[in-house]
């Protein structure tokens, strides 16, 4: 992805996979045929922590000067987390991307507005707080993520951080408009400490600044205590916990997919503020 200059001779022909687990990451080509992708490069996680500082690769995308992936934790699997860059012809890993990560510390996925020269990340945890399941302690005293941070893409420079409040843990999944000239997207909140809800929020340029406002919240379901794990019987309800969040190209639909409860939501969000309930398939 070259928005100043084409590249006509890159295809689009390869798959980048990596292991949030092991943090080793495969190039699989699927030319000829797409049905049997062959796995043509296997990159080990002890290459991508020397030559980065980080592991637990997650997200994978296309964009300005290479291929950005943004990792959970540093070698340690302890925090920062961040993002680094791949040479898209040879998958050459070339380093860190952060020259200035000013105060951010946990990582999770990456997106950007290229209209804008911005870049966005949002916060999960450390691999040691997340690999062995949430830890309720930690969950409960709010020190997982609950921010979104704003870079000059160019200069690859912190320049905002907008914190959710303690109510809100997991500040997960980015999903900028795909219209170049909105500066807006959605990301949601997988749980309110408050009553289990998931949210789904936008962000939007104010002025000078990036903000934030809540604009979707998705209600617990009332559930029988003795069908609960310890941690929720008190609260008697299951929580949605939206994980995944996908909003179609023409930037009309919000889709929402809550992993406790089984639903998949369609918002009608062509007014990004004022979104519309339009379907529900439960699983």
């Amino acid at each position: 992805l070259c928005p100043n200059a084409p590249h006509p001779h890159v295809e689009r022909r390869y798959l980048v996979v990596p292991g949030l687990r092991s943090s080793r990451i495969h190039i699989l080509d699927i030319k000829p045929d797409p049905r049997h992708p062959r796995i043509v490069k296997v990159i080990e996680p002890e290459e991508v922590a020397d030559k980065t500082g980080y592991t637990r690769p997650h997200t994978v995308h296309c964009g300005p000067e290479g291929i950005y992936i943004a990792a959970l934790g540093n070698a340690e699997g302890e925090a920062p987390g961040g993002v680094f860059m791949m040479d898209h012809e040879t998958f050459q890993v070339r380093g860190r991307w952060e020259m200035d990560r000013g105060p951010q510390q946990l990582a999770y996925d990456v997106w950007w507005h290229l209209g804008h020269d911005t870049m966005v990340t949002s916060e999960w945890g450390t691999p040691k707080t997340v690999e062995n399941g949430l830890i309720p302690e930690m969950l409960l005293q709010s020190q997982y993520g609950r921010k979104l941070h704003f870079w000059d893409l160019h200069k690859r420079k912190h320049l905002q951080e907008i914190d959710f409040g303690a109510e809100y843990q997991l500040v997960f999944e980015l999903r900028p408009a795909h219209d170049p000239t909105r500066a807006y997207g959605f990301v949601n909140a997988v749980i309110s400490l408050k009553d289990l809800s998931s949210s789904i929020w936008v962000w939007y340029r104010d002025g000078n600044q990036w903000a934030v406002k809540k604009v979707i919240d998705i209600p617990a379901e009332a559930a029988n205590p003795d069908d609960l794990p310890p941690m929720l019987k008190g609260f008697k309800a299951v929580p949605p916990l939206v994980t995944d969040i996908d909003l179609s190209m023409d930037d009309r639909f919000l889709y929402v997919a809550c992993w406790g409860t089984g639903d998949l939501r369609q918002y009608d969000v062509s007014d990004p503020f004022a979104p519309k309930l339009t379907g529900t398939v439960r699983i």
